[in-house]
């Protein structure tokens, strides 16, 4: 689908309502990780630097419709001012006369932070009454949360659908790379999911399979598909009760040409802690007392030749206990070797989802990989072929 920028807007004199993901960590009243508001800074100072005056709204937490003081975006000025570069001026609600005072006096330069959209019931009932009164204060609509576009809410949506839309700087670059890696990729396609469980992944490995070339499970989904094939993965991770599901996601991958990559040896451990006893087997050696907590140096070298082979990767999801060593290290050298083809120009690589940044930057290789989606569901329902609301209502 196509959708407008900020390139495709006159933007000079114009009030822009800038919908914004700012839903950042916050301990005694200061924010402890920017990551989200540095996200949204390119946006916001190219709206200033062509003469728009930005008008930020956002959620925070879920206050379910009600005005929660722990749950206001007041606290996030300071964090919000230091990287911005800008003062911001706040407005004690996103509608009606608080909100159209601040707005009205906004000075050129400066940036209008509007109180928690989900203060308002009508927010994530996508209410269209609501959605009016927010629209009275702009002239533009500017979306930049792709990690909030899989929701159809008033600030998301039916705003979209009252004034002039167009997509954010990271909306952009989100959507340029999930273009890149699933709707028009160079081949070869191979994707990297992983992860505890089969069943929160179905829809996203029954489109994978049509999508790609080679697709790489690991985690304790792994184990699910092992089981499948009548091994014994002894006290791992594993829902038994999926097998049949797995085994019907190994015959539509073949059906479609898709290569599906399982684990050949394992690294396993009596115990789930730091440093545990281990030992690497065989897949179809899985003592009957122990669980498999990564995968093994042979499976390894067999995701890297895939990933060499491949001029495309999507990843989501770790291949293994990555949170405790030693059992994060196939993740670590897979995550490196990708980054390293990447960083030469070999190799278009996307990522995102739940642990996978945690992993990724655990590893040292986030950095050189092409890019890294902060989204979470939003990013998994694109990679399963959802439409995300707030991405349609811009097309």
């Amino acid at each position: 689908m196509t959708w407008k920028t900020l390139d495709d807007m006159d933007l000079k004199g114009k009030r822009v309502l800038t919908r914004v993901d700012i839903n950042v960590p916050i301990k005694d009243g200061e924010v402890t990780d920017t990551t989200r508001i540095e996200r949204i800074a390119a946006t916001v100072q190219d709206i200033l630097s062509r003469g728009g005056k930005p008008v930020l709204l956002a959620h925070f937490g879920r206050p379910k419709g009600e005005r929660l003081e722990d749950m206001s975006l007041q606290p996030l000025i300071p964090a919000i001012e230091t990287v911005i570069g800008t003062p911001v001026v706040f407005a004690a609600d996103c509608i009606g006369e608080a909100a159209a005072t601040v707005v009205d006096g906004l000075a050129d330069g400066s940036v209008a932070l509007l109180e928690n959209t989900r203060f308002h019931p009508g927010e994530e009932k996508n209410d269209a009454a609501l959605a009016a009164e927010m629209a009275k204060l702009g002239d533009i609509y500017c979306n930049d949360a792709f990690s909030a576009a899989h929701r159809a809410h008033a600030s998301t949506e039916a705003l979209a659908r009252l004034l002039p839309a167009c997509a954010g700087r990271l909306m952009q670059a989100e959507l340029s790379a999930l273009e890149a890696a699933l709707g028009s990729p160079e081949r070869p396609v191979v994707a990297v999911v992983g992860g505890a469980k089969v069943s929160t992944k179905l829809d996203l490995l029954g489109n994978l399979v049509a999508k790609v070339d080679t697709l790489v499970i690991g985690g304790g989904m792994a184990n699910t598909f092992l089981a499948a094939q009548g091994l014994d993965v002894g006290k791992s991770l594993c829902e038994h009760e999926m097998t049949g599901t797995a085994a019907e996601i190994v015959v539509k991958a073949r059906e479609a040409g898709c290569t599906i990559l399982l684990p050949k040896d394992v690294v396993v451990a009596r115990e789930f802690a730091a440093n545990a006893e281990n030992q690497t087997v065989a897949a179809e050696a899985c003592p009957a007392d122990a669980m498999i907590l990564d995968a093994g140096p042979e499976a390894v070298e067999a995701i890297t030749e895939a990933i060499r082979a491949a001029k495309t990767l999507i990843w989501n999801g770790p291949l293994g206990a990555f949170e405790i060593e030693p059992f994060d290290r196939a993740t670590n050298a897979a995550a490196r070797f990708a980054a390293e083809r990447s960083a030469n120009g070999l190799l278009v690589s996307v990522a995102g989802g739940g642990d996978t940044v945690a992993a990724l930057n655990k590893a040292g290789a986030a950095n050189d990989f092409s890019y890294i989606s902060t989204a979470g569901g939003a990013f998994l329902e694109w990679m399963e072929g959802k439409t995300l609301p707030g991405v349609a209502a811009l097309g």
